[in-house]
Order: C-alpha cells, then sequence, then structure tokens
C-alpha cells in the first residue's frame, strides 16, 4: 500500500500527550507540509502560530477552556507541548476550507514523522477577543483573521482507538 493512503488510514486523534517537545526539525517538517496544502485559487491566505513557549501554550489552553465551558483544571490540549494554530484571511470567501486543508496537512504530517495529534476547536472564538487579536499583531501579522483550528502536537502517551469505519456512506453513480 501507498504510505501516504496508508497514513491516512491509520491516523487517529490522540488526547494524551507526553510532555516531551519533539524535536524543532520534527515541527518545521510538519510546518513546511501545512504550507503546501491546498487553496482556493492558490491564494495561500492562511498562517500558522507554532506555539512551543510553555506559559503561552498554558495560556491558550486556559482561554480554550473557558470558552468551551470545561472545569477548571482541564487541558483541553490535553498535556500537548506543541500547539500549531492555524488562521485564514477573513476576507477571504474559502477561509474555513483552506485553514481545514492545513490542518489535514499537518495531523498527517505529523502522523508520518511518528508525532501524535489532535484538532482542537474554538481557536475561531479565541481570535474574536481583543487579547489573541493583539497577539497577531504582536507577531507583526496585520489585518483581520479568524481561527480555523488548533493543532495539538507531541508524543503519544496512550494507544490510538481505531473505530471500525460506518456503513453505507459511500454511493456511485455509474
Amino acid at each position: 500500500m501507498i504510505e501516504t493512503i496508508k497514513d491516512m488510514l491509520t491516523r487517529r486523534s490522540i488526547r494524551k500527550f507526553k510532555p516531551e517537545i519533539p524535536p524543532q526539525e520534527t515541527i518545521d517538517s510538519i510546518i513546511e507540509a501545512g504550507l503546501y496544502a491546498a487553496s482556493g485559487k492558490n491564494t495561500q491566505l492562511t498562517k500558522i502560530i507554532a506555539v512551543t513557549n510553555r506559559e503561552l501554550r498554558d495560556r491558550i489552553s486556559e482561554s480554550n477552556r473557558v470558552i468551551g465551558g470545561y472545569a477548571e483544571g482541564f487541558d483541553p490540549f490535553y498535556g500537548a507541548p506543541v500547539i500549531l494554530i492555524v488562521v485564514a484571511a477573513k476576507e477571504w470567501r474559502n477561509r474555513v476550507y483552506d485553514g481545514s486543508l492545513v490542518m489535514g496537512n499537518l495531523m498527517l504530517a505529523a502522523h508520518a514523522l511518528g508525532i501524535a495529534s489532535c484538532w482542537i476547536h474554538r481557536a475561531k472564538e479565541e481570535f474574536e477577543t481583543e487579547e489573541y487579536a493583539g497577539l497577531l499583531r504582536d507577531l507583526g501579522i496585520e489585518g483581520e483573521w479568524e481561527g480555523i483550528g488548533h493543532c495539538a502536537l507531541g508524543y503519544a502517551d496512550q494507544e490510538p482507538k481505531i473505530l471500525p469505519r460506518k456503513e453505507n456512506r459511500v454511493y456511485y453513480v455509474k
């Protein structure tokens, strides 16, 4: 079986991570794969914010927890030491689609390199706040951006659950 397809069939979300940060070279390879995701009209109107700073990572986790309505002390990033945040230009009508393709590439590349991942929501709500708009400005990112998702990355501290695929999801018209 072609390795790319094998990776697509075997990647699963992980919800328990070890605290060790993967090597920067590995993180950079994952990011590069995200940057090569398809985009409408090849506009490439997405950005990736790579967070390995523990203090910022924990601050984002706490904001995400509050937005999600989770109990105090819960980590919606499941202990992942690396968070890749995908944002897309707000004025671009295909922003969610293009950003979702970036997220998919990030997760598949991570899996291919032996790194676990999980898509975490609520980036949209975070980047609607002044705090996170300010973070973008601090990074030198101008304009209006919508949060698409967080790609939590790290080494798995659990075995993935492999559930069977549901039936009756494909219909052929010949």
